[in-house]
């Protein structure tokens, strides 16, 4: 076992030959948009993205789908349809699956990819010193909280929709070009939650420049709106010990560093060489990476916000 439960990592890394480990995990949710496909599409997303994180290259997956018994089977056949056409796009093959009744909607799947040993990019390796490029914008939780609610605009559901359903994989291939030391994605536990656990395996501390993080249209409406998930709350109340704030950090910029994403983007520690190449190299091919900090000698706070 390469890498197991210690380090909070993304998913597990078992090495069964010289050169091939298997990257395995798995990740299920109920829905965060009203379309079925959509929603199929992004819980693929969503599920492959642990495996982009440890540099790993998806291969299988299986379906895990919670169902209720007299639900419409055209909406069961959509989920399964969007989730089918992520999976295609990242060349992982869908080899089976699960399903019981649920009175409520869930979907997911487990999904095993392979890396090379000596080439798995687990949030331990993160060094002081590093650049920390972030690959998607914030706020895919209070916008989904207010599409739950009928208050979200459409120009916010279509932005949140475009980066729930685009793949990390892009962004993956490129990091591979460079010297990266570390990499996590950026889903339940939000930025904050997601960089502690890479400050806390690596020990090292993270200082993040506010103006530099990247939020989706209609994040910082949907704060000032109350649409606020309980998992923002809970992530924050468990890591906000953690955190120094600047005087200038605006109380939406806060409250949004806590927002749980759903198929978020990938944090990548670089080397301070690669950088700005990095990120200009992901930003030329469509990537919406923004270089938001870098880490520096474990101190106390863990995390700096200025």
């Amino acid at each position: 076992m390469l890498v197991g439960v210690d380090k909070a990592d993304d998913a597990g890394v078992y090495q069964i030959a010289r050169d091939i480990a298997l990257v395995q995990t798995v990740d299920f949710f109920t829905p965060v948009v009203d379309d079925p496909y959509t929603f199929g599409q992004i819980a693929a997303v969503n599920s492959l993205s642990d495996v982009y994180a440890m540099g790993g290259r998806p291969l299988t997956s299986l379906a895990l789908v919670c169902f209720p018994e007299k639900g419409d089977l055209e909406i069961l056949e959509q989920i399964l349809a969007g989730g089918l056409s992520k999976m295609m796009e990242a060349g992982c093959t869908v080899i089976g699956g699960h399903s019981i009744r649920d009175e409520e909607i869930k979907f997911g799947y487990s999904v095993t990819g392979t890396v090379h040993p000596q080439k798995v990019l687990a949030n331990s390796g993160a060094r002081s010193g590093d650049k920390l490029i972030l690959t998607k914008a914030l706020g895919t939780g209070v916008i989904s909280t207010a599409i739950k609610k009928g208050k979200a605009k459409q120009e916010w559901i279509d932005a949140a929709v475009a980066s729930m359903t685009t793949l990390n994989k892009a962004a993956a291939e490129i990091a591979a070009n460079y010297e990266v030391h570390g990499m996590t994605d950026i889903t339940g536990f939000g930025l904050i939650g997601h960089g502690r656990e890479m400050a806390l395996a690596s020990e090292v501390s993270l200082r993040i420049h506010a103006s530099q993080v990247p939020l989706l249209p209609g994040a910082v409406d949907c704060v000032r709106a109350g649409f606020i998930p309980g998992g923002l709350n809970a992530n924050r109340e468990f890591a906000e010990c953690a955190v120094q704030f600047g005087t200038d950090v605006s109380d939406e910029l806060k409250t949004l560093l806590f927002d749980p994403q759903t198929a978020g983007g990938l944090l990548i520690s670089v080397s301070p060489k690669d950088g700005t190449r990095l990120c200009a190299d992901l930003v030329a091919h469509g990537v919406p990476a923004a270089e938001i900090g870098e880490l520096a000698d474990e101190t106390k706070p863990l995390i700096t916000i200025s």
